[in-house]
Parts: C-alpha cells; sequence; structure tokens
C-alpha cells in the first residue's frame, strides 16, 4: 500500500484516525515521528519514535482502554495537560469504535464541567494535573469513569495498570456518524461542541494534499498547533498518509523552537500565527532556523503581511512560498492563497484567498443590508461542501440557525473582488462603527512600526476604535512613531499599551477581543 492507496482510502471511506497510524506504518514502518518533550503515558518511548512504533502504542492504549471497559458508541471525554500524546490517545479511543471529544487543556474547570453534562455522563480520559483542576467538580454524578493516562487518583483507573491488555480488532464508525468531537474557541461564552464525521474530516484533506504534493522528497513535516484542535487531525493525518517524517512541537519559545528547526530542518510548517507572529524575531538568527522551509502554512486566523514577509525573506529555499488558508472548526479550510518571497510585501492581507479547485469548498457572499454585496457593502461569508462538520453536539437548534440549506453562514463579513479573491474584513460581531476593517487597520500599521509585537482594535466605550498595543520587550513605544504610522485612520482612538502577557487568549491564541472591549468598558466608561 503506497501512501497514494492510503489517500484512495479515505477518500472512500472516510478518516478513521484510529486505522491510520497502522496504515503508514504498512506504507513505510521507519518513517520518524520527532518529539520536543517526552510522552506522558509512555514516558519511557523517549522522543523519537517510528509510526510503526507510534501505531504499536496506539493499539495498546485501544487494548487497555477496552479492558477499562470503554465500548463502541460511547463518548470519551478527552481533558489532559498539552502533550503529543493526546493525538495517540485520541486514535485509541478512535480505533475501538468510541467518539472522543476533545477538550482544550486550557479549558477552566467550571467550563470543563458544563460540556461533561452536554455529553452525557461520558468516559473521562484526562490526567494526574486535570484531576487536581477538576477537583470541585462532581466527576461522580457526570461521568460513566474516569481512567488517568498519568498519575493515579483514588476512584479513577490508571492506563499504567492496566499494560498487557489483549490487543483487540478495530471498530469502524459508519462514515457518517460522529467519530471526533472538537469545540468552538468559546470567544462568547461556552464553547459549542463541533461535530466531525469519517466522510466530513476525509473531505478536508483534499485541498492541503494537493499543497503537500508540491513536496517532491520525503522532507521532515513541523507542525506546532494545539493537539486537541480539528485542524491536528488533518495535519497529523497529511504527513502519516505522505510518509513524510514529523516534528511533532509542543514549546512555543522560539530559542527552542530554533534548535529543533536546526536540527531537524523541516522544509514545511504548520504553526498558529500568533506562533509565527511570536517566532518572527528568528528571521535576524544568524544561524537561520527557516533556511529549510519551503512552505509555511499557516490558517485559524488572519496572519499579518509582515509576518508572511519576514519569514520567507528567511527562508533559503527557491521557490519558497506561504500558504495561507481562511476556514474554521465548522467549516474546514474554505479559501488558500500563496504568497511569495518577491511579492508578500504588497500582499493585502485582507485577500484571504480563492476558492481552491475540485472537490474543494465552495464559497459566497450574501447581502446584510439589500444591496449586492461589494467592497462599499460587504456581506456574509457563506461556505458549502462535503466538508461541512455534521452539528453542534446536543444543540441543534443553535447549529440549523447557521444552515441555509448547503451553505454555513461563518459569522465573517466581507466580499469578493471581480477576480474572485474572497476579502474578509472583520467577524460581524467585532465590527465597530466608522471601521471598514479593523484587521486591516491592524495590518498596515503593524507593517509599519517593527517595534510592535501584537495590535488589536476593539470597541471603546463609546464606540470608538481603541488600538490595544504591545510591543517587543514591553518597551514604551514612542507617541510620534504611532501618529505617524496611523495617520491614515484618524478615527482611531489614542493607542492604550499592555504588556504582552495580559492580553487574553483563546487556546489557538487568538485574542480575545471581546474580553478586550468588556475590559475597557469596565476602565474608561
Amino acid at each position: 500500500m503506497k501512501g497514494s492507496t492510503v489517500y484512495a482510502s479515505i477518500q472512500r471511506r472516510g478518516l478513521h484516525i484510529g486505522l491510520l497510524p497502522a496504515m503508514a506504518a504498512a506504507v513505510n514502518p521507519s518513517t520518524p515521528i520527532t518529539l520536543d518533550h517526552d510522552l506522558d503515558v509512555f514516558p519511557e518511548a523517549g522522543r523519537r519514535l517510528t509510526v510503526a512504533q507510534y501505531a504499536d502504542h496506539v493499539d495498546d492504549l485501544a487494548a487497555r482502554l477496552w479492558a477499562a471497559g470503554v465500548r463502541p458508541d460511547e463518548h470519551v471525554v478527552l481533558y489532559k495537560t498539552a502533550n503529543a500524546d493526546h493525538w495517540m490517545l485520541a486514535a485509541a479511543v478512535s480505533r475501538i469504535g468510541a467518539v472522543v471529544v476533545n477538550l482544550s487543556p486550557a479549558l477552566d474547570a467550571t467550563t470543563v464541567g458544563v460540556l461533561l453534562e452536554r455529553v452525557g455522563r461520558p468516559t473521562l480520559l484526562t490526567d494526574g494535573a486535570k484531576l487536581d483542576v477538576l477537583a470541585g467538580v462532581p466527576l461522580t454524578e457526570l461521568t460513566r469513569r474516569v481512567i488517568t493516562a498519568s498519575g493515579e487518583r483514588p476512584g479513577a483507573l490508571s492506563l499504567a495498570d492496566l499494560a498487557g491488555a489483549p490487543r483487540v480488532e478495530p471498530v469502524l464508525r459508519p462514515i457518517d456518524e460522529a467519530a471526533v468531537i472538537t469545540h468552538t474557541s468559546g470567544t462568547t461564552g461556552i464553547p459549542k461542541l463541533v461535530v466531525h464525521t469519517p466522510r466530513t474530516q476525509g473531505v478536508r484533506l483534499i485541498p492541503q494534499w494537493r499543497l503537500l504534493s508540491l513536496m517532491r522528497k520525503k522532507e521532515t513535516v513541523a507542525i506546532h498547533i494545539p493537539f486537541v484542535h480539528s485542524r491536528m487531525v488533518a495535519a497529523m493525518s497529511l504527513a502519516l498518509a505522505k510518509e513524510f517524517p514529523i516534528l511533532l512541537l509542543r514549546e512555543p519559545d522560539p530559542e527552542a523552537v530554533a534548535e529543533q528547526f536546526l536540527r531537524h530542518r523541516p522544509a514545511f510548517v504548520e504553526a498558529l500565527p500568533n506562533s509565527l507572529m511570536e517566532w518572527e524575531e528568528l528571521a535576524d538568527d544568524a544561524r537561520r532556523p527557516f533556511a529549510s522551509v519551503k512552505v509555511f502554512s499557516s490558517t485559524f486566523d488572519a496572519i499579518h503581511p509582515r509576518t508572511m514577509s519576514r519569514l520567507l525573506k528567511a527562508s533559503g529555499r527557491r521557490g519558497a512560498l506561504f500558504f495561507q488558508i481562511y476556514g474554521q472548526s465548522e467549516v474546514g479550510p474554505a479559501v488558500g492563497r500563496a504568497y511569495f518571497r518577491r511579492s508578500v510585501h504588497k500582499a493585502n492581507g485582507r485577500c484571504v484567498g480563492w476558492a481552491m479547485p475540485r472537490g474543494a469548498a465552495k464559497v459566497r457572499v450574501v447581502s446584510r443590508d439589500g444591496s449586492t454585496p461589494s467592497e462599499r457593502h460587504p456581506g456574509f461569508i457563506e461556505v458549502a461542501w462535503d466538508g461541512l462538520a455534521k452539528t453542534y453536539f446536543a444543540e441543534q437548534e443553535r447549529y440549523d440557525t447557521n444552515r441555509d440549506g448547503d451553505w454555513w453562514r461563518t459569522g465573517d463579513v466581507g466580499y469578493r473582488t471581480r477576480f474572485g479573491c474572497l476579502h474578509m474584513l472583520d467577524r460581524e460581531v467585532d465590527m465597530i462603527p466608522g471601521v471598514r476593517s479593523s484587521l486591516e487597520v491592524e495590518d498596515v500599521v503593524l507593517s509599519r512600526l517593527d517595534e510592535l509585537s501584537e495590535l488589536v482594535v476593539v470597541q471603546g466605550p463609546g464606540s470608538e476604535p481603541v488600538p490595544v498595543i504591545c510591543t517587543v520587550d514591553d518597551e514604551p513605544l514612542d507617541p510620534e512613531r504611532w501618529r505617524a504610522a496611523a495617520a491614515d485612520f484618524p478615527q482611531l482612538a489614542d493607542p492604550v499599551q499592555i504588556p504582552q502577557a495580559e492580553l487574553p487568549r483563546t487556546a489557538t491564541l487568538k485574542v480575545q477581543r471581546g474580553a478586550l472591549t468588556h475590559r475597557f468598558k469596565q476602565q474608561l466608561g
């Protein structure tokens, strides 16, 4: 079985993450998977595995979960300390036909309690540290059983105690039934639980399968995204199916990242936009940690042209490109666009790309005010394809309010140019009177002030646009330089500078604009 055969199988039968490691091992058992940290569940395994070893660990964990009493169709909530073993455990849950519910380790105890209740007495797969976090949550009432992946606690089953459990045959989920459940960022309240099926997960691989096909050699793919996110399902699945060596990064510190890149020389890097922004300083590193990178890729959120330009200039590869994908958990990758070293500095950051070819998502913009959508009258962005999430778990009505037949309303506002490029201006909930696009303001001003590490425009107590700024090393910003850089936007209020560490963020490092707005209404109102 070749990698292309694995991919063809996924498109025919759907993506079953519980089967994928074994399928990849059957193609090339020696493909390396390298970590920048130790696995919590297998601390003795070390930081360099082969795909065959990885697949065996998944099979072993599936046997232990079965021995613990987990059965097909059950829901298993996976809430543990951030670690690459999260995807390994999720694959093990899937391998025995259960439905994994991935919860971010950044969620607080109250939110986890609400989600456990929503799922309806699931198995909780966690660890000692997170059980301490959940000390005040009535787990006996909310869960069927509690299993620890590491650490032991009274009343909880330990995976370590189940070592040597008999291996079991894999169980396939039906192609259109729930297989993996992830959650939204929860920036406006309790997160929604997004239901993915084998079919929707498989379809979502189409756009980036073609992108990865640009890499002619089996070079290392570095992945630095939350292990619990739906995007991680796609990133790991694509790399495994393509037989690429994988570097899984947990640590965001630029110096730690530089050391890993210098050691393993990745050709493809997928990371969060805000992580890439933090790594900009490495573009000037004399050791040239980005020299080997042929393709940078990012999704989740808008990324600033300044960041793309600096990273591409730091690559030593001919034809290096930055591929930006616009999408969200509910729709997967909707549109995309490649940026190149020579032209990226002239990029319009609001142009998020074009619909991708054959088999990918369709995109339309519909009117908000009765006018034909245009630059002057931006409309609602909607997406349709087989990759749309099936539902919100236990919130069908909430899901249905965003669904119009085949079309899903993303909550973003924008327009399409006459050449078909989709411009995303803002989230509808973040729009500010008198500002065409907060994201556009941020793109422009950031490109003019290298000393800014972050800029977020939010609505003040009088509906005025307030620029919230962070600087490199939290140094004071020269007011004159600010006024010159922001001269094109006279409607902006005076900037408010805060330490970078005080920026409220989601699990995917998006700035929580609503939280900032609320903060300033309390302080300035």
